[in-house]
């Protein structure tokens, strides 16, 4: 009797653990969730955009040269559909950089992605960021509040841009990739430009606000160019600012000088910094009406430029 209730209490165990073991094994697995933060200091990020980076490290690593100076923000721009560019996220970590990533929807429809069509795609990137395990700082639709993008101003209404950022964000969240910085990015106030607010997608969608803008011609100012627009920014949110593209170009007739007031402005207004663009657009299409858009923006090969720039990047940005 004895020996039969031993076997009978071994079997109840046995099984209950087998029930165990099995609820166990179909319970869904709680998503992983990668969280990397950049610190939000003003006058501490130098960035640049380079044509031929990615593929390679080159372009930038003269940049960096040039500025005296490593940029510890390396951006590039991402067609839709295309995959996380991860081999040149690890080139960039390893010279001390945190990639930068615009993607833009040229070919979906901001209603598809603001209804999931384009979900498996989404998780399929979050879950690359995830696993990278590092920052990176991704924008959506850049310059939305300007015309010429079919992503943006009379093209698409601003509450449809709205609401597939917002699914984006969501996602990506759902995905446990909260090492992104979200970098809301508008143009700075053209005539012609849409009202930058109604674009925006509100505080718990945003971590960063991003400000394209352009000195183009000897008129051009700080204020002129950014001021305007911070303060329509300043309106809505305290988010903070980084000048996401912006560059100096010969149309200016007196880069010197402008480069400092440039620098000075991102002082005053205590931008965390900026992203130069630092390409040659002067042998670009362009119209009489818009000559002075299209001109050489980069610093390599011009003496006085480069001086102004490392001296101010020397002087004006810490590291964060």
């Amino acid at each position: 009797m004895k020996y039969r209730l031993v076997t009978l209490i071994a079997f109840v165990i046995a099984v209950t653990a087998i029930a165990v073991t099995t609820r166990q094994l179909n319970l869904p697995h709680p998503t992983p969730v990668v969280e990397a933060k950049l610190p939000p200091k003003s006058l501490s990020y130098l960035g640049v955009f380079e044509p031929r980076a990615p593929p390679g490290y080159q372009p930038v690593a003269k940049f960096a040269d040039m500025a005296g100076r490593k940029p510890n923000l390396v951006g590039y721009y991402s067609g839709w559909a295309e995959p996380f560019n991860k081999p040149f996220s690890d080139l960039v970590r390893k010279h001390g950089g945190i990639p930068f990533v615009q993607i833009d929807p040229r070919f979906a429809k901001l209603p598809a992605i603001a209804s999931g069509v384009y979900d498996d795609y989404l998780r399929s990137y979050a879950i690359s960021v995830r696993n990278f395990g590092h920052p990176v700082v991704i924008g959506f639709g850049h310059e939305m509040n300007a015309s010429w993008y079919p992503w943006g101003y009379q093209h698409v209404p601003a509450t449809t841009f709205v609401a597939a950022w917002r699914h984006i964000v969501s996602v990506f969240n759902s995905e446990g990739a909260k090492n992104v910085t979200w970098l809301w990015t508008i143009n700075q106030d053209l005539p012609g430009s849409g009202p930058v607010a109604s674009w925006w997608p509100g505080a718990r969608y945003v971590t960063w606000v991003g400000i394209d803008g352009y000195y183009f011609k000897s008129s051009d100012t700080f204020d002129r160019v950014f001021g305007t627009t911070i303060q329509q920014v300043r309106k809505f949110t305290s988010k903070p600012i980084l000048l996401s593209e912006t560059a100096v170009g010969p149309g200016t007739r007196n880069q010197f000088a402008m480069i400092g007031n440039l620098f000075s402005g991102m002082q005053k207004y205590r931008t965390l910094g900026l992203v130069w663009f630092d390409k040659d657009q002067a042998n670009f299409p362009k119209d009489d009406n818009d000559a002075f858009r299209h001109q050489d923006w980069r610093i390599e090969g011009n003496a006085a430029a480069q001086s102004a720039f490392s001296s101010w990047v020397g002087q004006t940005l810490t590291h964060y």
